[in-house]
């Protein structure tokens, strides 16, 4: 949609989450009940409020399971977005436009994961993702020859711009030290109190090459909810709205998921700049307009080509748009002011949609002077989604 009729008729009105940990010891479901029920009374509201939920494929909690559990009577809408980390924004879009339209009042949209202790996340496919399905027919073209993981996906994008463009694997990782200096002030962080060196980054052990440990995000236990509402309704609130300014999703031509090698170029991110588009035109704002920026650091390499497909810089000119300074709080793009998912927890997103609206009301760890507008994106090298979250 490249209308503004989805611009500013719906806000995020509370954001609440667990603890961020390696072994939370309970349930999925009852890591989703407690950030849910975080939210909603960060907003001022109670379950009997809620008329509508939605989330994004790998969720292992059930709308109706939540409803049961928290005593939520009735949902008149529920939707659930493919694509693993790329539909981490898309939930929030799902409920902008049921609020906006009726459908719904109260629409939360959660994730909850025991993602270290219930399963190695960043491991090789389970069995069922080698059955002969449709859904699994990339598979069939990669991981026979090696490429099991997504460390190891995302490796080959980032050996072609690396050839391309001549970065190097220290500009990947000044992305990762940016990332942990900022997660080392929030207390909410995995490595709060624990920055990090790009001496440090350089001697970490290879993942992938030319990825090293710390270009690549943790394996979080924890969950984290949003409620949205009407923007009108959201000013009679317990909260300051944050304004749900533009939502995108967006695929790309001859898209794969995590291993789009066979398009002309492997160094763009098509899937971004579609959603990029669709941004500007219902917000009617541009790059030059956000304040901050939380995007989806899952590997570092694609920091950088997001920072190209969002227009914030010109192709190839990433590295040194990072190297200038420009993620750092008192830069051009303060950027996961939060410590994103290689300094704070890895939720696909979730987390970082809940720091756009921190930014937004002024109470990031790590918060810059005069935030009003904050592009959020979701994850890469997949269908994509994305948000711009403003201040009333």
């Amino acid at each position: 949609m490249t209308s503004g009729l989805l611009s500013g008729r719906a806000a995020i009105a509370g954001i609440g989450a667990t603890e961020f940990s390696k072994n939370s010891g309970r349930s999925e479901l009852r890591l989703a009940a407690e950030a849910v029920l975080a939210a909603l009374g960060d907003a001022g509201l109670s379950p009997g409020d809620v008329d509508g939920m939605s989330t994004f494929t790998m969720e292992t909690n059930p709308e109706i399971m939540i409803a049961r559990t928290l005593g939520i009577p009735e949902l008149r809408f529920f939707s659930r977005i493919p694509h693993g980390g790329g539909g981490a924004c898309a939930p929030v879009q799902q409920a902008a436009m049921a609020v906006a339209t009726g459908v719904a009042d109260v629409v939360v949209c959660y994730r909850a994961f025991n993602e270290r202790s219930g399963v190695r996340f960043g491991q090789g496919p389970p069995p069922a993702k080698a059955a002969a399905t449709t859904e699994n027919e990339y598979r069939s073209w990669v991981n026979p020859y090696g490429l099991l993981t997504p460390a190891q996906h995302v490796a080959m994008f980032a050996r072609r711009y690396m050839h391309v463009y001549g970065a190097t694997s220290e500009d990947y990782g000044r992305v990762a030290v940016i990332m942990r200096r900022h997660a080392a002030v929030n207390p909410r962080a995995w490595f709060f109190g624990k920055p990090l060196t790009l001496a440090e980054h350089q001697a970490s052990r290879w993942i992938a090459e030319p990825l090293h440990l710390y270009d690549c995000c943790q394996e979080t236990d924890g969950g984290q909810a949003m409620v949205v509402v009407s923007a009108e309704r959201a000013r009679d609130l317990r909260q300051p709205p944050v304004i749900i300014t533009a939502a995108a999703q967006g695929s790309g031509p001859d898209q794969f998921s995590m291993t789009s090698y066979y398009r002309d170029d492997i160094t763009t991110l098509p899937e971004a700049a579609l959603c990029a588009r669709q941004l500007w035109a219902q917000s009617g704002l541009g790059p030059g307009d956000i304040d901050a920026a939380v995007l989806y650091d899952h590997f570092t390499p694609f920091v950088l080509n997001q920072l190209e497909e969002y227009g914030f810089c010109p192709r190839g000119e990433a590295k040194d748009f990072v190297a200038d300074g420009n993620l750092e709080v008192g830069g051009a793009l303060p950027t996961n002011t939060h410590g994103g998912q290689l300094g704070e927890g890895y939720l696909h997103g979730t987390n970082g949609i809940a720091e756009g609206v921190r930014l937004v009301r002024g109470t990031s760890t790590t918060q810059p002077p005069s935030v009003s507008n904050v592009l959020v994106t979701a994850g890469t090298g997949v269908p994509t989604s994305a948000l711009v979250v403003s201040r009333a």
